[in-house]
């Protein structure tokens, strides 16, 4: 990897994602050599059902910009998220959508992913709350595909993050998330 890799997950607050980009830059500053992070976050006033994005930027120099520009990969997990966020895609880069909330997409230049992360949380694992670290899961595979990060380091990452209580299924939605993407087939 050289240069500058963008990442951003976007959904409602409640859904986790500032936690899922603080873990994946966490697991990249920690774990792997040799990369600067920077994590940054914005969300609506409402606690619960705003809008809420975050970003991870991971490069092999300095970062002299802390936001996203064109998302190398983004985790879209509304509508809401899709309509404003997605025409920002690098082109070329990847997009996983959610296929339980979002159900139109904006047409970009993309590799495109649809995938069941929040029926995953919800019926496979009986949890909405960590809808997240399914997410994460996904994200996992991807920087594995792209040579970014090690799926070993964003796990070790979640578990530093939460509660001993959690941790057996917050490992679990992980490793599903890295299956989903790992089977998906791409649009």
């Amino acid at each position: 990897m050289a240069g500058r890799y963008e990442i951003r997950y976007a959904g409602s607050g409640g859904q986790g994602v500032i936690l899922a980009a603080v873990i994946t830059g966490r697991a990249a500053a920690i774990y792997e050599d040799g990369l600067y992070v920077v994590q940054s976050q914005a969300y609506g006033p409402e606690a619960r059902g705003g809008k809420s994005k975050a970003e991870v930027i991971l490069s092999t120099e300095p970062i002299d910009y802390p936001k996203a520009m064109k998302p190398n990969l983004q985790v879209i997990l509304t509508q809401q998220a899709a309509e404003e966020y997605v025409v920002d895609t690098l082109p070329g880069g990847r997009i996983i959508y959610d296929d339980f909330f979002v159900t139109s997409f904006p047409r970009v230049d993309a590799n495109i992913y649809y995938l069941p992360i929040v029926r995953t949380a919800r019926e496979k694992l009986g949890r909405d709350i960590v809808t997240n670290m399914v997410a994460v899961g996904a994200v996992a595979r991807v920087l594995e595909l792209e040579k970014m990060a090690k799926p070993e380091s964003l796990k070790k990452a979640i578990l530093a993050s939460v509660p001993e209580a959690s941790k057996k299924l917050n490992a679990q939605a992980f490793e599903e998330g890295f299956l989903l993407f790992k089977n998906s087939v791409h649009r």
